[in-house]
């Protein structure tokens, strides 16, 4: 926890470095006091099958998972950090989104080797 799931367009990976996103990501999380690099998750999936809009166009959408507890100003700080690192990896793609959720802390379960 936390985790970060980014939805791509199928075939940007042919143009941008998807092993060099989900890193990115990571670093630039780290830097900030609420996430711990141990516990932190950064994972890329294409999406072979969407629409955006009108026109065609690609995307790349990432959903930040956090535990419940973090205020707006929080969500918001953490959203704009995860939006920058994926612009700095794929500039050229059409729509950039980030989104946060809460994770009900009752509710998540995990199981760490060792």
């Amino acid at each position: 926890m936390p985790h970060v799931v980014i939805d791509f367009s199928d075939g940007l990976e042919t143009a941008h470095d998807m092993t060099r996103l989900c890193s990115d990501v990571f670093e630039a999380l780290i830097l900030d006091a609420e996430i711990s690099a141990p516990a932190l998750k950064v994972r890329a999936r294409p999406q072979p099958f969407f629409r955006i809009g009108t026109e065609p166009a690609t995307f790349a959408h990432a959903t930040l998972y956090l535990l419940e507890g973090r205020d707006d100003d929080t969500k918001a700080r953490l959203s704009d950090i995860v939006l920058r690192a994926m612009d700095g990896v794929m500039p050229t793609v059409g729509s950039l989104s980030v989104d946060v959720r809460d994770m009900n802390r009752a509710a998540y379960a995990k199981r760490l080797k060792g």
